[in-house]
């Protein structure tokens, strides 16, 4: 599920999210228009997960370029998002862009949350009422740099979100399911028309669970998967596209509903900050992963030494997270497209490993005796036994110790790493948990 912060700049939109993803991701500066690039983030409010995008501030020269951007990232909004939430300041009151965003959310048919910021002490809370002339109804009064009412504002956005269809799951069977990301114009349709372009007879389109979200069966030379794309959410005569924004929105509609992500990376190009932010969506939502460089049929250098130079350089900016395979190929002509899917079901399948208990605690006790967990103190971590935890959707370990919070980041890095040495989790995230014996 998918919210979207809008509303003009320097209203408070990137303290907001950052308030509400509980990070510091979004640069925060009372100069108008400081967010460029835009920010999202996953949110879990009482159980309730969902993803969150700030629309960010522009840097403009007149006050009509202003508005029109002001005005396309409305209607990305309203094309893309589930919930809007619309920032307005409490303390300057309402502007006319205030109301010219009003009037266009007041047509859209999606829910919209009035959120009334900076109201950082009790005077200001007086100027809230002024908020019901935008016609959105009740503005809720939350500060963003303090905390304040922001718990009421996310009951309300849960209240609001879509409920999930309760059938959903008997719809599709339960076979991969394969989103295609990346930045615009790295080969993706490209290599969907490569997948299904021939036979297209084999292929039928599945309304998914996420709106907007269409599976596509694919059962050919003994595979089956769905492909996941998000196709027909944008209405051309009202949307005039921002590239980055746009493939961001349509990123996290395909990762969500995917179990494997294929990440396209321009090989002409090489490894951008796109990249990184779609690579970090994958990881933040514990989605399986396969880097193909893409156009490799038209670079310079292919040599061995320019594989091995470029994977690094992949691996370098995708850290710590390093266990996934890369596969250099060509959508165009068709270069190991056979390649990428044998992966993609690899990894799938990684997803699903699981590792009976005895072999488990017979390895990695081994591994635990020879480098056991540094002491804090003068007291030592005992870790007595080790378990995966059945049915979950990442692979997920538990581990059982006496002292369970003195665990810290550098030998959680290596029982993972021994744990992906003695089996295969390949382009799978995996999750450690420590709990009292």
């Amino acid at each position: 599920m998918l919210v979207a912060i809008v509303g003009r700049p320097n209203v408070g939109k990137s303290t907001l999210f950052n308030r509400l993803t509980q990070s510091r991701t979004a640069i925060v500066d009372p100069t108008a228009g400081t967010t460029r690039d835009r920010q999202y983030g996953k949110v879990d409010w009482n159980g309730i997960e969902f993803s969150i995008v700030d629309t960010g501030g522009w840097v403009v020269n007149s006050d009509d370029i202003f508005e029109s951007e002001i005005n396309r990232q409305v209607y990305l909004a309203i094309e893309q998002a589930d919930v809007i939430l619309f920032v307005v300041d409490a303390m300057n009151g309402t502007t006319d862009l205030d109301d010219h965003v009003a009037e266009i959310l007041r047509k859209s048919t999606k829910p919209v949350i009035l959120v009334a910021n900076k109201v950082d002490s009790n005077e200001w809370i007086y100027n809230v009422p002024e908020f019901y002339s935008l016609g959105l109804g009740d503005p809720y009064p939350v500060s963003a740099i303090n905390g304040y009412g922001t718990g009421d504002l996310l009951d309300e956005v849960v209240k609001d979100l879509p409920a999930e269809d309760p059938n959903a799951a008997e719809k599709l069977e339960d076979i991969p399911k394969f989103a295609i990301v990346g930045r615009p114009n790295a080969g993706k349709s490209s290599l969907i028309n490569a997948f299904i372009g021939e036979d297209r007879h084999i292929v039928t389109d599945i309304a998914g669970t996420t709106r907007d979200s269409i599976y596509t069966r694919y059962d050919k030379f003994g595979f089956d998967f769905y492909l996941v794309d998000t196709a027909g959410i944008r209405k051309k005569n009202k949307v005039h596209e921002d590239i980055e924004y746009y493939s961001v929105i349509r990123s996290i509609r395909a990762i969500e509903a995917s179990d494997v992500c294929i990440l396209m990376i321009d090989a002409t190009r090489g490894i951008e900050m796109q990249d990184v932010n779609i690579f970090g969506l994958i990881q933040r939502n514990k989605k399986g992963l396969v880097v193909v460089v893409n156009k490799w049929d038209i670079a310079e250098n292919k040599s061995q030494t320019a594989i091995k130079h470029f994977e690094d350089s992949i691996r370098q900016r995708f850290a710590p997270f390093t266990d996934f395979p890369i596969i250099f190929g060509s959508a165009l002509t068709k270069q190991r497209i056979y390649k990428v899917i044998e992966t993609a079901v690899e990894v799938y399948k990684n997803r699903q490993r699981t590792v009976p208990t005895s072999e488990l605690n017979r390895t990695l006790q081994e591994d635990i005796a020879a480098y056991p967990p540094p002491s804090n103190k003068g007291k030592f971590v005992k870790i007595k036994y080790i378990t995966m935890l059945k049915g979950s959707q990442v692979p997920t370990f538990i581990f059982f110790c006496n002292l369970p919070q003195w665990v810290k980041e550098p030998y959680r890095r290596y029982l993972e790493n021994k744990i992906r040495e003695h089996w295969n989790f390949r382009g799978t995230p995996i999750n450690l948990f420590f709990r009292d014996k």
